[in-house]
C-alpha cells in the first residue's frame, strides 16, 4: 500500500536561545493508505504537535514531510496553496465536533465539497450518502442542538471525509463518548478509511479504544518511543 503519511527526521522548536522548548526532535513516521494510526503519551510529549505539523499548521524546523510521496515541506513550504491542500487532501476531527449551529447537519457536511468547487446538489447528495453510512441518515436535516453527542460526532466524522480526503487527522474525538459509542464510531472511522484508502491519525488518551488501532504510536518528549500493534 502506498504511503500516505510520511516524516523523516521532523523536529519542532518552539521559541530560541534559552527559551527554546523542543517539542519533536528527529521524528520517522510512516502511515499508509487505510491503516489506523493512534498517537498516545503523556501530556505535553508532542502529539498535538505532530498532528499540526502534518496538517501543515505547524511548519517543521527540520526534516521533511510528504503527503503520497509527494514532498510538502523540506527547508520551507513545497507546495504553494496549503488551504487548497488542507480542504481537497485533509480531513479534520476534533474532540469537539464544532459543527456550525446554523447548518443542519446535510449542509454542515456538504459545506467543505462547496468550498472545494463542487455544486450544492452534488455536495448535499453525497452528504446525504455518508451520514447514511454512519447511521444518522435519518438525523439529516437536524440541527446540531437536537443531536445527541455521538450522533454530533458522526456528523463531524461525515463533514472529514466528505471529499475523500486522503489523509484523515483526529484530535482526541472520542473523549467525550460513553465506550460503546466510542468504539462504534472508531469501527466506522477504520471502515470508511479503508473503503477510502485513507491514512487516519489519532490522537488520543482513551484505552478503551486502543484494541481499534492497527498501530499505536508512544512518544515522550518529542520522540517515537515505540511503534507496535495494540
Amino acid at each position: 500500500m502506498p504511503s500516505r503519511v510520511r516524516l523523516e527526521g521532523v523536529a519542532k522548536v518552539f521559541g530560541t536561545g534559552d527559551t527554546a522548548v523542543r517539542a519533536l526532535a528527529d521524528v520517522d513516521l510512516s502511515v499508509e493508505a487505510g491503516e489506523l494510526v493512534g498517537l498516545k503519551g503523556p501530556s505535553g510529549s508532542g502529539k498535538s504537535t505532530l498532528l499540526n505539523v502534518v496538517a501543515c499548521i505547524l511548519e517543521p524546523s527540520a526534516g521533511r514531510l510528504l503527503l503520497d510521496d509527494e514532498v510538502v515541506w523540506e527547508g520551507r513550504y513545497r507546495i504553494a496553496d496549503l488551504r487548497r491542500l488542507r480542504r481537497e487532501r485533509i480531513g479534520f476531527i476534533f474532540q469537539f465536533h464544532n459543527l456550525l449551529p446554523f447548518l443542519d447537519a446535510t449542509d454542515n457536511v456538504a459545506l467543505p465539497m462547496t468550498l472545494a468547487g463542487a455544486d450544492i446538489r452534488t455536495a448535499r447528495t453525497r452528504a446525504r450518502e455518508l451520514l447514511e453510512h454512519l447511521q444518522v441518515g435519518r438525523r439529516a436535516a437536524a440541527m446540531p442542538s437536537r443531536l445527541s453527542g455521538g450522533e454530533a460526532q458522526r456528523v463531524a466524522i461525515a463533514r472529514a471525509l466528505v471529499n475523500r480526503p486522503r489523509v484523515i487527522l483526529a484530535d482526541e474525538p472520542t473523549a467525550a463518548l460513553d465506550s460503546e459509542r466510542a468504539r462504534v464510531v472508531m469501527d466506522l472511522l477504520r471502515e470508511l478509511a479503508r473503503a477510502q484508502s485513507a491514512a487516519v491519525l489519532v490522537v488520543t488518551h482513551d484505552e478503551k479504544i486502543f484494541d481499534r488501532f492497527d498501530r499505536l504510536v508512544s512518544l515522550r518528549d518529542g520522540r517515537i518511543e515505540a511503534s507496535a500493534p495494540p
